[in-house]
């Protein structure tokens, strides 16, 4: 159900609490591309922030590792630029936004195409959203409209990065994360893994892998949720 070639990274976030910007994963980066280069892709700018500046802002967290960094916006030739990349990025902010410019930049097909020949990719947040099925389980604000909500669909399901539990203490009344999923399995039968902050999926040989030191929640639809430790998720879980 996953081409044996892809290579993906699918992190839940870029920060967790009490670390700098990607500083808790990028020793994971750095093993898993295998490279010293990553060209990252900025569209979904998160609060707003400039190509350049959200470039900027991986370059100084990843030259630690020795990668160097060049964002996508500053190539003439952007299908020529992911044909030829080490590695891509494609990191978090609006995934609706972030859609659609690479819609618009007709790029999906080549990112599809890189990926199956075997390129690293690393997502985090709305560029994790883009490894699943769509983007049906992002918790973003549609704040543009992409013309189809259909992903890279690397992985046989969707993702919800960010997940939150919900708080025995608040007094918030509003929709939980699990009902929201709840709400999108009403209409839809796709798998969706839900990932807490701080967890990330590790992809290769066709195989999937949780990382990091929290279990991720499993919704399927008509089936209560469950919770999965660390390892390899097997096919059985988000296989329909």
């Amino acid at each position: 159900m996953i081409n044996p070639n892809d290579r993906l990274l699918v992190i839940s976030t870029s920060t967790i609490h009490g670390f700098s910007f990607l500083e808790y994963i990028k020793d994971e980066i750095k093993e898993f591309i295998q490279s010293d280069e990553i060209i990252f892709v900025p569209y979904a700018r998160p609060s707003g922030i400039s190509y350049d500046d959200y470039t900027q802002n991986v370059k100084d967290a990843l030259q630690t590792v020795g990668i160097s960094v060049k964002g996508l916006h500053t190539f003439e030739n952007k299908k020529e630029a992911i044909l030829h990349a080490k590695a891509i990025f494609i990191g978090g902010g609006n995934t609706f936004l972030l859609l659609k410019t690479l819609y618009e930049l007709g790029l999906i097909e080549e990112l599809r195409s890189v990926v199956h020949n075997g390129t690293p990719y690393i997502g985090t947040s709305a560029g994790s959203n883009l490894t699943g099925l769509t983007i049906g389980t992002t918790n973003d604000m549609p704040i543009v409209y992409p013309p189809s909500f259909d992903a890279l669909q690397f992985l046989p399901f969707n993702i919800n990065p960010h997940y939150l539990d919900p708080d025995p203490n608040s007094t918030h009344k509003g929709e939980t994360r699990e009902t929201r999923i709840n709400e999108f399995h009403k209409f839809n039968h796709q798998v969706v893994v839900g990932l807490r902050e701080g967890s990330w999926l590790r992809v290769e040989n066709g195989v999937v892998e949780l990382k990091g030191k929290l279990s991720a929640r499993i919704f399927r639809q008509n089936e209560q949720p469950i919770e999965f430790e660390s390892g390899i998720l097997e096919e059985k879980v988000y296989r329909i």
